[in-house]
């Protein structure tokens, strides 16, 4: 019997005590995070979360899928495991396999069905029995368990020529509160920069309902989940950045800069202030989110010129 033969599936069995302490440890994406489907699922009312936990013979967690099912097609459901499964143990090439097998074979929803999954991997071997039905997005991740001096050598010349000259500019950064009102003006900066530039990301009004989420998992704590920093010009906002932390992992959300703020490299000097405070916090890694170089060669630019890992996701498969 091979040890994948061996491996079980529970459904919505996990609690969330559970979830959030083996999920934290993975360093894994905040979509399979507990407080993400709590999130979505107050947005969308008619989206159903499904989380499974996979385990061994020996009672040890191979991996965590959090999965969130829509209708379509008037009586179909389409489910999407997005940036999952989580993997746990050292798992191996057939494990893989048996955890897409039985994902699929026992999705919690009628037929007909569809699930989706879009690992935040490059590929791993069991893939190799599902078909992809998408390119892979990419991404940067920047190591935080490194000291300040090998991150800041990593960079890019020009980048780090940038940060020096932000660091001796009038620039005043500080880490800002994370009450909603507090960070609400960098909200609304965002949703005109995507309006603008036609870009999509994770629903700027998730972002309450993602902090509220993960302060019920924090004893109430607001700043359990957020991480937001601001650089003024004088008394004006000259730049803000705003992150999502889940676990030992946080992801950029949203930034914005005026003008004065750009030609003061103020996102270079903020950036660098939340990898040092990240990293303090004990965050091993940051996900500085999607890299276009087409459509916004810029911030691709940017995020790749910080001297962090690309990771080019394998991509959606059935």
């Amino acid at each position: 019997m091979s040890r994948a033969s061996a491996l079980t599936i529970s459904w919505n069995d996990t609690p969330r005590e559970a979830w959030d302490e083996s999920h934290a440890g993975a360093a894994a994406s905040y979509q399979q995070d507990w407080a993400y489907g709590v999130a979505l699922k107050a947005m969308s009312p008619n989206v159903q979360v499904l989380r499974a936990a996979v385990l061994r013979a020996d009672g040890s967690l191979a991996a965590l899928a959090q999965i969130a099912a829509r209708p379509f097609a008037m009586a179909g459901r389409f489910a999407l495991c997005t940036h999952g499964p989580i993997w746990f143990g050292g798992i191996s090439a057939d494990e893989k396999r048996e955890t897409y097998r039985l994902l699929k074979s026992s999705l919690p929803q009628q037929w007909p069905r569809l699930l989706v999954v879009t690992p935040d991997e490059a590929a791993n071997e069991g893939l190799k029995e599902l078909s992809r039905v998408m390119t892979g997005d990419a991404t940067v991740l920047i190591d935080l368990t490194k000291d300040e001096d090998a991150l800041r050598a990593a960079m890019d010349q020009g980048w780090r020529n940038r940060l020096s000259k932000a660091e001796r500019s009038d620039l005043v950064v500080q880490k800002a509160g994370v009450k909603p009102a507090q960070y609400r003006w960098l909200l609304e900066a965002e949703a005109k920069q995507r309006a603008k530039r036609g870009y999509r990301a994770m629903p700027i009004d998730m972002t309450e309902r993602w902090q509220d989420a993960k302060a019920d998992g924090a004893r109430g704590d607001k700043g359990a989940g957020l991480a937001v920093y601001r650089a003024d010009l004088k008394r004006d906002a000259a730049a803000g950045m705003l992150f999502l932390i889940h676990g030992s992992r946080a992801t950029y959300h949203v930034g914005w800069t005026s003008d004065d703020g750009r030609s003061n490299a103020a996102h270079n000097l903020l950036l660098w202030t939340a990898i040092r405070d990240l990293k303090g916090r004990g965050v091993a890694v940051l996900d500085l989110g999607g890299v276009n170089t087409q459509s916004g060669a810029g911030i691709a630019r940017f995020k790749l010129e910080t001297g962090g890992a690309v990771l080019q996701r394998a991509g959606a498969f059935v």
